[in-house]
């Protein structure tokens, strides 16, 4: 009997954000003297950056080496050389003055008072920033040279970084909700609708769909590939929608050694509510043939105490069939559930996969004629990844599958069969951890790591044994 079924792994979340904002003067910049001495690790809050978020350094040669806020940013950066020019949000860089004698720093008449210089950047700052010009999944770079003045701010050579550089010895943990209206969505097919509400702003695309707050809707139809060529059977088609309310997960456990966090975790998860219909004979292959509808991406920022952490999300939404050409169904079904992807990181295991789903399904209406067998799932690929690099790489797809060796016809719980079927829903999750999950400043594996596969799947109706 048929098979569909609905998901949306944000792993999600997805979509590019709104442009980056520069950040005012006032906005929240602390200098590096005005960071307070600590040796002890911190508990850093997690939540999402606002608007004009700055730039965190650090200077190991600090006497507490800890990422601070400053006035800096990143005024445009080079992806082949590496190289960036940082300016000062206060204005041009000067050099300071040395006071007068007999003044005092806080004098009015010393120079070092009219001409406070602004804050430079310099060889062995670490650099954490949001999306900015050249760098549109934010930057986390160390500077190996100062190169000069410009018009724009210094000129510097970087080279890739790490977050323990940043982190040291705090921790921080926190979910963080990812914004639906900053998804960039480019459909693939023509019959794709998006619909989202956030705070203050909805936006709706059926006609008649209600979108919870911090939801995002895609709706699709689309034409599957049919039967055996030749057949009289009408075309088959899938029409149904997704909604997600997709959240990220960053956790770090501070200093476990001189070169690796205790711990660390990064993932997606969220809610998702879904439902759709598969008429007609579809699927003449026993390989799945998928056809993607949609690709969003996203770039959230997390505010990690001072630190702005760039989460880069991808999701390609999919459709996908299989089957042997030979069993006509007319199925409606309603999914609704929740899932969680990632990699979590500790010092005696290294690094390993988190995956779960947990799916409740409700078969509306079920219609199958001539024996066969059918799958199908409306399901979503997603990446997940730091400042541009993909970490974990997730595949959800919850399904439905039907088989039997009869013609079968009802509505709800109530069905007349001749001979043996079955109606079964299910979902699986696969994907891998990445070598860039090394970002954190874990140490290098040799090769990806299989996510694992969880697979569930439990009967939905059918006849007796």
């Amino acid at each position: 009997m048929p098979t569909l079924a609905a998901s949306a792994l944000l792993l999600a979340a997805g979509c590019s954000s709104a442009p980056p904002q520069a950040a005012s003067p006032s906005a929240t910049a602390v200098r590096a003297s005005d960071a307070p001495d600590s040796a002890a690790g911190r508990s850093l809050a997690v939540a999402a950056a606002p608007a004009g978020t700055a730039t965190a350094s650090a200077r190991p040669a600090r006497s507490d080496g800890k990422a601070h806020r400053t006035e800096l940013s990143v005024a445009s950066y080079d992806s082949r050389t590496r190289r960036a020019v940082i300016s000062s949000n206060d204005g041009p860089v000067r050099a300071s003055s040395p006071p007068s004698p007999g003044s005092s720093p806080s004098d009015p008449a010393s120079p070092s008072a009219s001409a406070a210089p602004r804050e430079r950047t310099a060889v062995g700052d670490v650099i954490a920033s949001a999306p900015a010009p050249g760098a549109p999944q934010g930057l986390l770079a160390k500077v190996t040279k100062v190169i000069g003045e410009t018009g724009r701010g210094t000129e510097v050579q970087t080279e890739p970084a790490r977050l323990n550089a940043l982190l040291g010895d705090d921790t921080a943990k926190g979910s963080v909700p990812v914004d639906p209206a900053s998804f960039d969505v480019d459909k693939l097919l023509p019959d794709v609708d998006v619909s989202w509400s956030g705070a203050g702003d909805v936006h709706v695309g059926p006609e008649g769909a209600t979108v919870p707050l911090g939801s995002l809707r895609l709706d699709v139809r689309a034409e599957l590939p049919t039967g055996a060529r030749g057949s009289a059977s009408a075309d088959a088609s899938v029409e149904g929608f997704v909604q997600v309310a997709p959240q990220v997960d960053f956790r770090y456990g501070g200093e476990g050694t001189d070169t690796a966090p205790a711990s660390a975790y990064l993932g997606v998860s969220g809610d998702w509510t879904s439902g759709w219909s598969l008429k007609g004979r579809a699927g003449a292959s026993a390989t799945p043939t998928r056809i993607p509808f949609a690709t969003l991406h996203a770039d959230p920022v997390l505010q990690v105490g001072p630190v702005p952490v760039v989460v880069n999300l991808d999701l390609t939404c999919y459709v996908e069939i299989s089957g042997d050409g030979k069993i006509t169904v007319d199925v409606e079904q309603n999914l609704q559930g929740d899932f969680k992807a990632g990699g979590t990181f500790g010092l005696d295991r290294g690094w390993t996969p988190v995956s779960s789903s947990a799916m409740t399904s409700t078969p509306v209406r079920t219609s199958v004629t001539t024996a066969g067998g059918v799958k199908a799932a409306l399901g979503a690929e997603a990446g997940v990844g730091l400042y541009g690099s993909v970490g974990v790489v997730a595949d959800l797809a919850p399904y439905v599958r039907g088989e039997g060796t009869a013609t079968v016809t009802g509505t709800d719980e109530v069905f007349d069969a001749d001979g043996t079927w079955a109606l079964y829903g299910g979902v699986d999750l696969t994907g891998t951890l990445r070598l860039q999950l090394t970002i954190f400043g874990t140490p290098v594996f040799g090769k990806d790591i299989p996510l694992g596969a969880l697979h569930r799947e439990w009967k939905l109706a059918g006849s007796s044994p």
